[in-house]
C-alpha cells in the first residue's frame, strides 16, 4: 500500500480527541491541548473503512506532531521546547538579555547557567509535548489492534512496528532529557498504575522496541518526497539505535550522580546472535545506514537549502511546505536583528547568538578559522539579499560583533548587535507567516553525524577512526587533524552547529557544565544537571514519582 502524500492527515478521527485524558492526567499534562483540529474530526466508521484509512488515521496522522507551530511543540522548529533545552542548556548558544528584550522572567539565563528547576517553563513544556505524542501512539496501537480484521498479517506488523518505533523515539528524548521516567504503553491507566522506571529500564525498553520494529520498517529514504516522506524508516531507526549505544554509558546509569561511571567497553549487548560492547553495537547500526545509499553532500550547505529534499545526506527531516503544512521554522528569525530580517521582508526578534565557546572552537578571527563558520553564522557587516548594505536603527551600517556577547547586554554599546547569528538555513524569499513557513525541511538526522559517530566509537574501542573523521573535514576543505576524542567533540560542535546535539555531546564526553561564573552559579560537581528535573506539576499529581537527584 502506498500513501502518496506526506503523512499529515487533514482529518482527525474522534478518538484522538477523547480517551487520552486518563494518561494526560496521570502524567500531569494539565495545560497540554489534545484538541489541535477541533473542526476536522471524523467518525470511526469512516476512519476505519479500509486498511488504507486505518493506516492514514492511526499511523500517518501521528507525524503531524513531529513538527509544530506553537511554543513547546515539535522536535525542532519552534521555541520554548526540546530544541531550546538541548541548545541553550549547552555552551553552544545563548539568548542574552538585551535591555528590556529577552529577559522573559530569567528563563534563558537559567538555561545557560544550568540554574533551572522543576518549575521552569521549557522543562515543563518539553515533558508535556513528549508524553502527549506517546499517548497518541498508545491510542493508535489500540485502534490498530481493534481493527486488525482489515489487515493482512504483514500490514499489521508494519503498522504496529512503525507506531512503536515512533513512540520509542519519543521515549528516547525523555530518556535523554529526564533520565528516570514512567514507561506507559496503554491508555487504560490510572494514576495508581503509573510508576517511575529507572533510567536503565527506559534505555532497555527503547532499544528493545526499536530493534523489534526494525525488520518491519521500510528500507526507503525518509527525507525524499514520496510515499515515505517524513516517516520512520529503517535508516531513522538505525540512527537512533546508534545514538543509544554511543550514549549507553549515560543512559544505562541509574546512579548518574555517583562517582563511578559505566564503561562502554565492558557493557555487553546481544544483537542477533552476536555479543558486542556498546561501541561495537553503535558501529553495527552505523554500518547498516552506510549500506542504504546515504553519502555526504558535495556541498555542506546543500543540506539546508530551500527544497532540500534531494539531499543525499539527510536521513530524517521535518517536512516543510508553506502551502501544505503548518510546521514552522522559528529559529532563524529569532536570531536576526530587526533590520536584518526586514531586508528579507520578515520580522526579526534579535535574540539567539553564538557563545564565546563556539567562536573559540571555530577559531573565529584566526588564520585557520573553519570554513563552515560563515556558512553557520552571520558576523561582521551584514549585507542584504541584493548585495545592499543594511543599516541599524540609527542609520549606521549593521555590524554583528561576535566577541561582545555576554548574558546581560543591557548597558553595552553592543546591546542590539553583539553575537554571531544563526545562518545555517538558506532564506526562503517566498516564505510566509513572517518567514516562519518556509520550504527548507528541518534537518533532524544526517549522514555526517553517522560518520562522526563511527569515528568516535572506533576511537573509544581502541580502533582507527581517522578515515571517517577526515571525510567530514575534507568535505569542507579543512586540514587533517588527529581523530582524538577532543578533536571529535570540537568537530561535532562545528559540523552540527544549530542542529540540537551539543548538550547530548557534552554529557557523553564528560564536559557538561555551565561556563557561567557568578553569584548564582550552580554546583555541578555531582553531575545532577545532566538530566532536567521532573516538572513540579507531575510530582504534585502523582505521588508514585520522585524528583531526580540534586533538585
Amino acid at each position: 500500500m502506498i500513501i502518496s502524500k506526506l503523512p499529515i492527515s487533514q482529518h482527525i478521527p474522534s478518538w484522538l480527541k477523547s480517551g487520552l485524558f486518563a494518561l494526560a492526567i496521570c502524567l500531569a499534562l494539565p495545560s497540554c491541548s489534545l484538541d489541535e483540529h477541533p473542526k476536522d474530526q471524523i467518525e470511526e466508521e469512516i476512519a476505519y473503512a479500509s486498511a488504507e484509512d486505518l493506516y492514514r488515521n492511526t499511523v500517518t496522522t501521528l507525524y503531524s506532531y513531529v513538527g509544530g507551530n506553537t511554543d513547546g511543540q515539535g522536535l525542532q522548529g519552534t521555541g520554548r521546547g526540546i530544541y531550546d533545552l538541548q541548545t541553550f542548556g549547552s555552551d553552544e548558544a545563548l539568548i542574552p538579555k538585551r535591555g528590556t528584550d529577552w529577559y522573559d522572567g530569567g528563563i534563558w539565563r537559567q538555561l545557560y547557567c544550568h540554574n533551572w528547576s522543576g518549575g521552569h517553563e521549557i522543562v515543563g513544556n518539553s515533558w508535556m509535548y513528549l508524553y502527549k505524542v506517546i499517548a497518541l501512539c498508545n491510542k493508535s496501537l489500540e485502534k490498530i489492534e481493534e481493527n486488525k480484521n482489515l489487515l493482512t498479517l504483514i500490514q499489521l506488523q508494519r503498522y504496529t512496528s512503525e507506531v512503536k518505533a515512533l513512540r520509542a523515539i519519543y521515549y528516547w528524548y525523555l530518556l535523554d532529557l529526564y533520565g528516570s521516567v514512567p514507561v506507559v504503553t496503554t491508555t487504560n491507566v490510572t494514576i495508581n498504575d503509573v510508576a517511575q522506571n529507572s533510567r536503565s529500564e527506559v534505555f532497555n525498553f527503547v532499544r528493545s522496541e526499536l530493534e523489534s520494529a526494525l525488520p518491519n520498517l521500510a528500507n526507503r529514504n525518509s527525507a525524499e518526497k514520496g510515499a515515505y516522506y517524513g516517516r520512520v524508516t529503517m535508516a531513522v531507526c538505525c540512527f537512533v539505535l546508534a545514538k543509544l549505544y554511543l550514549n549507553a554509558e549515560i543512559y544505562a546509569d541509574d546512579n548518574w550522580t555517583g562517582a563511578q561511571r559505566l564503561n562502554g567497553s565492558n557493557m555487553r549487548f546481544t544483537i542477533g546472535s552476536t555479543e558486542m560492547n556498546a561501541w561495537e553495537a553503535c558501529l553495527y547500526y552505523c554500518d547498516l545506514i552506510g549500506q542504504m545509499n546515504y553519502n555526504l553532500s558535495s556541498n555542506y550547505s546543500d543540506n539546508f537549502r530551500v527544497y532540500n529534499e534531494n539531499s543525499v545526506e539527510n536521513i530524517w527531516t521535518i517536512p516543510m511546505d508553506k502551502d501544505l503544512y503548518s510546521n514552522q521554522q522559528q529559529n532563524i528569525f529569532r536570531s536576526y536583528h530587526y533590520r536584518h530580517a526586514a531586508a528579507f521582508g520578515f520580522g526579526g526578534e534579535n535574540g539567539t547568538c553564538a557563545s564565546l565557546t563556539a567562536l573559540k572552537v571555530n577559531h573565529y578571527g584566526e588564520a585557520d578559522q573553519d570554513t563552515r563558520f560563515e556558512k553557520n553564522y552571520w558576523s561582521g557587516e551584514v549585507i542584504g539579499p541584493n548585495s545592499d548594505r543594511i543599516t541599524d536603527r540609527l542609520g549606521n551600517p549593521l555590524i554583528y560583533y561576535p566577541l561582545e556577547v555576554s548574558l546581560d547586554l543591557s548597558n553595552s554599546p553592543y546591546m542590539e548587535t553583539a553575537g554571531a547569528r544563526m545562518r545555517k538555513y538558506e532564506i526562503d524569499r517566498f516564505a510566509t507567516n513572517d518567514g516562519k513557513l518556509m520550504d527548507n525541511d528541518i534537518v533532524l538526522f544526517r549522514y555526517a553525524d553517522v560518520l562522526l559517530m563511527i569515528a568516535e566509537a572506533k576511537v573509544r574501542n581502541g580502533e582507527d577512526g581517522q578515515p571517517y573523521f577526515d571525510l567530514v573535514r575534507k568535505r569542507s576543505s579543512m586540514h587533517t587533524l588527529p581523530a582524538t576524542l577532543d578533536n571529535i567533540l570540537n568537530e561535532r560542535m562545528i559540523e552540527l552547529a544549530w542542529e540540537g546535539w551539543r548538550r547530548n555531546d557534552m554529557i557523553r564526553f564528560g564536559v557538561y557544565k555551565s561556563t557561567y561564573a557568578g553569584a548564582d552559579e550552580v554546583d555541578e560537581s555531582d553531575r545532577h544537571t545532566i538530566v532536567f528535573p521532573i516538572p513540579n506539576d507531575v510530582l504534585s499529581l502523582n505521588t508514585n514519582l520522585h524528583q531526580n537527584p540534586g533538585y
